[in-house]
């Protein structure tokens, strides 16, 4: 047998992981499966927004060449002027690359800034596209604590704990997933402090800024470090409902001390030509569409009508503890594992598919290993979002110790 690199064997995706394989396996035996495990709104009724679905048909034909490796000059200009609306100075259209989605800009800065053995603290829970990528470069992701005690904001002094010789990067995700999480001003400030006491690069994973609920302040790290080299990530998956355009970004701020990491990147992107150019289209139209995404949010909005059915039911199941998500449509509840019959958050989430045919994702696939916790995705209608968790009310019961 030929055998996979070393690179990829720590690699885990709980999200189409072993649960994502059985739930398909019941399905296509003819079992109706509620799928909780990933953010894919157009799975759950969004629709695509009508400015972005006539932009990208006016303009079809300016995406037929390859476009600029970096991504289309229109494109980039619109997301340059976003990101000074969040404050952050100094940058220019060079600083900009757009790719197939965060994941593959993330990919490639990785690649161009982390060596074999080097460091970077991540976030416990982390999305684990981050740490999947600081496998596959070699590189070692060291996890700092996020309190759910304290809104689930970094414990600041763990991160400082964990930072030495061989640190190299601090990844912050903020708006958070897996926890819905919205960082305090003041945390950024004291995690940007870190990077500049230590010298390291922060990496910046905002995909959920536009997504921020009840009125609450959301702040962009680069713009309150403007000093500190940084590298900023944000796209159109989320909040314009377009996950399969696969359109993301990455902005480098921070003066010229990344310009050689910059350089390598554009030597990774050369490698791919260009990024989609068909999905770049949609960037001016989605960007200067601010009331699509606001709609969602507010008293009425299916986001935030999706999110009120259901913690109403999770708060009022004994054995239960969650903080509730501030952004986004994730929550990670808790389950007091004294009082259920559950070996690991894997365990209950493999009774949950089979006995009630809801999908979930087990705190491991978020590198969380503390106590017995899972994500769910608030994506479907309120009525439904409210139906399944009365259903997973009487699974816990069912499985209640005695």
């Amino acid at each position: 047998m030929i055998r996979k690199s070393e690179r990829v064997r720590k690699i885990h995706s709980d999200i189409r992981g072993p649960l994502y394989e059985e739930a398909l396996r019941m399905q296509a035996a003819g079992t109706k499966v509620l799928k909780l495990n990933t953010g894919n709104p157009a799975s759950f009724g969004f629709t695509l927004p009508d400015s972005v679905r006539k932009a990208v048909v006016e303009h079809l034909d300016e995406a037929v060449p390859y476009c600029d490796v970096k991504g289309m000059p229109a494109a980039r200009e619109t997301i340059l002027r976003y990101h000074q609306s969040r404050g952050l100075q100094g940058i220019t259209m060079d600083d900009i690359f757009i790719g197939n989605g965060v994941s593959e800009v993330a990919s490639m800065l990785m690649t161009a800034l982390m060596g074999s053995a080097d460091e970077i603290l991540m976030p416990a829970p982390c999305y684990s596209l981050w740490s999947n990528n600081a496998y596959t470069c070699g590189s070692i992701p060291v996890f700092y604590r996020c309190d759910p005690e304290n809104g689930w904001n970094p414990d600041l002094k763990d991160m400082e704990s964990k930072i030495n010789a061989a640190t190299k990067a601090i990844l912050v995700i903020n708006p958070n997933n897996p926890t819905g999480a919205v960082y305090s001003k003041q945390t950024l400030l004291k995690i940007a402090d870190l990077a500049r006491k230590y010298n390291l690069v922060l990496l910046s994973d905002e995909i959920y800024d536009r997504l921020v609920m009840d009125d609450l302040p959301n702040y962009s790290l680069a713009a309150l470090a403007p000093d500190v080299p940084c590298v900023t990530f944000n796209g159109l998956s989320k909040s314009h409902i377009i996950c399969g355009f696969r359109c993301g970004w990455m902005v480098f701020s921070g003066g010229n001390a990344l310009d050689e990491v910059k350089g390598a990147v554009m030597q990774l992107a050369a490698m791919r030509l260009c990024g989609n150019a068909v999905t770049q289209l949609a960037v001016p139209a989605a960007l200067a569409d601010e009331e699509s995404t606001k709609a969602m949010l507010v008293p009425g909005g299916r986001l935030y009508e999706q999110r009120k059915a259901t913690i109403e039911v999770l708060e009022k199941i004994p054995g239960v503890s969650l903080v509730p998500n501030r952004a986004a449509f994730y929550l990670f509840p808790a389950l007091d594992k004294e009082q259920f019959d559950f070996e690991n958050a894997q365990d209950f989430a493999m009774h949950l598919l089979h006995e009630k045919h809801i999908l979930v994702i087990p705190g491991r696939g978020f590198d969380w290993h503390e106590d017995l916790r899972f994500r769910i995705v608030m994506l479907p209608e309120a009525e439904v979002m409210r139906h399944a968790m009365e259903e997973v009310a009487d699974f816990l019961e069912k499985h209640r110790r005695k």
